[in-house]
């Protein structure tokens, strides 16, 4: 499986676009936040299909010793 990763395009228009890839869930928001906060207002969202999918979390317990 790729790494999750960020594209961000800067069109020649000064309009920039940011593009989680690899991210499932609202994990995407949550690792763009701090681009959409420096980089000011956002003008429009769309969400792909993988934000719908559950993210895969693991959690695994000892018990004993």
């Amino acid at each position: 499986m790729n790494q999750p990763t960020i594209e961000v395009t800067v069109r020649p228009d000064g309009s920039i676009e940011i593009d989680a890839v690899g991210f499932r869930g609202g994990t995407c928001e949550q690792a763009t936040a701090f681009l959409e906060q420096a980089l000011g207002p956002v003008a429009s969202k769309q969400r792909k299909p993988e934000y719908y999918r559950h993210a895969v979390v693991r959690k695994q317990q000892r018990i004993g010793r």
